[in-house]
């Protein structure tokens, strides 16, 4: 008895640093797939965000045009066109709204009075236009983009879409400027890429100087609460993607402590079975770092053939990122 237990110890696989990776990457994929509220709460908001963009800028048009009218505009590019020394009109995105209403003051006695005045925001409707929200941690315009386009950003090879969530409180960093460097390459400027395709889908001509400050555009009470709710939307939606992916992280945290102080590999994957992705052994030590089977033939196989004949869309790719996802997925479930 005591012979057959020495013997079970000595065939135990030890568990090292490679094998605590290639499980970490396994475990974090299946946290990021897993329908947890916090991931229901951010496609939720996602599948809403085109709609509310539309509804705001419709909106947004209406308070413009009135201002600004098609004869107006027309007028313009005509003085423009005509004479060399006029530059009066150009298309943007962004614009300041006012209306006259009433704020908080103090009267000489410093007891509270309420007074008329102007109410003034400013509204952008860019890709990375400003927002709001209620996280003083977690306002970067940027965080927008990164979690509207995930899909797309994390089909990138060097691209992060939650990076600003993983880094955040964190100094500006190498790691961090390497990824937001990409994630802004690929989606594009204002005048590139998915960002040139967003403004000049959100986009009027103006009357005015070059700008948007120069200018403050009238609109009702009713009006101006519309697109301030527009923007809290937006900002809902960040912290949506912001509150998912930490708790993805803070599940990953307390996974690499327990795999850290695991000696051996049953350990690390009884700890997956108990969370509900079922690996095997097998399955790890034949991965790469990464977690995905590469000396399987018949995935070999695949592979090799999918390096011939490229001429991938964009959606090509985010299909192909979503379907090895699906795969992890159900072999987690097998």
């Amino acid at each position: 008895m005591q012979n057959n237990i020495e013997r079970q110890k000595m065939s135990r696989i030890r568990l090292n640093q490679e094998y605590r990776n290639k499980i970490g990457n396994r475990l974090r994929v299946y946290a990021e797939q897993e329908p947890t509220q916090e991931k229901k709460k951010y496609d939720d908001l996602k599948a809403d965000q085109i709609e509310l963009n539309d509804k705001a800028w419709k909106l947004a048009e209406q308070i413009v045009r009135k201002h600004y009218t098609p004869e107006d505009v027309k007028m313009a590019y005509h003085l423009q066109n005509k004479f060399e020394n006029v530059e009066t009109i150009a298309k943007d995105s962004c614009f300041h709204f006012h209306y006259l209403g009433q704020v908080e003051d103090r009267d000489y006695d410093n007891k509270p009075i309420m007074k008329d005045d102007t109410i003034e925001e400013h509204f952008d409707f860019r890709l990375n236009g400003s927002m709001e929200n209620d996280s003083d941690s977690y306002s970067d315009d940027k965080a927008y983009g990164y979690a509207l386009y995930r899909d797309e950003l994390k089909a990138q090879d060097n691209c992060n879409p939650d990076i600003l969530i993983e880094q955040e409180g964190k100094d500006m960093n190498p790691h961090l400027t390497k990824y937001t460097d990409a994630n802004n390459k690929y989606l594009g400027s204002d005048d590139t890429g998915y960002g040139k395709q967003w403004n000049e889908k959100y986009q009027l001509d103006l009357i005015g100087r070059e700008y948007c400050r120069d200018r403050s555009i009238a609109c009702t009470q009713e009006q101006f609460q519309m697109l301030k709710e527009w923007k809290s939307a937006k900002g809902k939606f960040v912290i949506a993607h912001r509150n998912w992916i930490k708790s993805v992280l803070d599940q990953m945290k307390e996974i690499k402590i327990g795999l850290k102080g695991y000696k051996y590999l049953d350990e690390a994957i009884e700890l997956s079975t108990e969370l509900g992705l079922n690996i095997t052994d097998a399955e790890i030590i034949r991965t790469n770092s990464t977690g995905l089977v590469i000396y399987n033939p018949k995935n070999l196989a695949e592979r090799v053939k999918g390096m011939k004949n490229k001429n991938h869309s964009r959606e090509d790719k985010i299909k192909a990122r979503l379907l090895y996802e699906q795969n992890q997925a159900e072999k987690s479930v097998n």
